[in-house]
């Protein structure tokens, strides 16, 4: 009998285990009707299942929509269930701000529920490209968790703008220039004054500046979200801020680097002397500042040596 009970006991802890495994997420209120879950800071691990980024939804009387799909299908299956403890409303639309994992992987979820996704049209090109090989690196990252998950694409895009009306909510649409990746667009809500950035806006975290990356296009449209004069802003990492904030610790940074490429190109620095010169030591205070600092500084010569 107690070898019974052992197993009884071992069975069940090996099935709690699993389920506790599983990422929870839960919907913070940002603005009435508005909700962001706040993904982990750090990189993508198998404890947040790839979930470090930023997400949200907004409630309607006519239907939600979802502002970034997650980057699994189990993922998007989790926003789903922490959706539905807000509202009984359907996922009418979902929203992908840019072609990173986390912003579009789950879409074949909420397909699988009947909603419409939309995107930026400059999205779908960086999707096609590096959409395999996201999928690649989260197998190697979460394993199993990856079940299910395959690219699957928006069906309706926007050039520069969209207002979508829904439940007497008014949600703008925004494609301004990219910049973290080619197609990143922003959702704005000007009823409450919110705007989620997508990767635009980096805040308590150091961003990353990537091969497809353009700092140049990143301060341009940094420049138009900040005449929409958003009350808060959902950024794409990190905490719920305002605009002062998010020019602190984005903004400020890329002018840094490309005011300092800027004269050291104009001076024939090499790309070496580039990087030894640049003093990023206002920025030290920001997470992952030792892991990207270097190669935010490389790219960025190299952006601005081919302009």
């Amino acid at each position: 009998m107690k070898y019974k009970i052992y197993w009884l006991v071992f069975f069940t802890a090996l099935w709690n285990w699993g389920t506790a495994s599983a990422v929870t997420l839960s919907a913070h209120p940002v603005a009435k009707d508005v909700y962001a879950f706040i993904g982990d800071t750090g990189m993508r691990t198998y404890k947040n299942e790839g979930m470090n980024a930023n997400s949200g939804f907004v409630v309607t009387k006519d239907g939600v929509v979802v502002i970034d799909s997650g980057p699994t299908w189990q993922v998007a299956k989790e926003i789903h269930r922490a959706i539905k403890k807000v509202t009984r409303q359907p996922v009418k639309f979902v929203i992908n701000t840019g072609g990173q994992d986390h912003r579009w992987l789950g879409n074949g979820y909420f397909k699988s529920i009947g909603a419409e996704v939309i995107a930026a049209r400059p999205a779908l090109a960086d999707m096609r490209a590096r959409g395999d090989m996201q999928l690649q690196a989260l197998r190697q990252t979460i394993r199993k968790k990856v079940a299910g998950t395959q690219p699957v694409y928006p069906e309706r895009f926007f050039d520069r703008s969209e207002t979508l009306q829904l439940g007497g909510q008014e949600i703008h649409l925004l494609y301004f220039h990219g910049g973290h990746t080619p197609g990143d667009s922003v959702v704005w809500l000007p009823q409450q004054g919110v705007l989620f950035s997508g990767d635009l806006v980096y805040v308590d975290r150091l961003l990353g500046v990537l091969p497809f990356s353009s700092t140049r296009d990143w301060l341009a449209s940094f420049a138009e979200m900040e005449k929409l004069e958003p009350r808060l802003i959902v950024p794409g990492h990190g905490q719920v801020c305002d605009l002062h904030k998010a020019r602190r610790d984005t903004k400020d940074y890329l002018a840094l680097l490309r005011e300092h490429m800027k004269q050291a190109l104009e001076q024939g620095a090499d790309l070496q002397a580039a990087i030894t010169s640049l003093d990023q030591g206002a920025f030290s205070r920001l997470q992952h500042f030792e892991l990207l600092n270097g190669g935010n500084a490389s790219r960025t010569y190299l952006e601005m040596e081919s302009e």
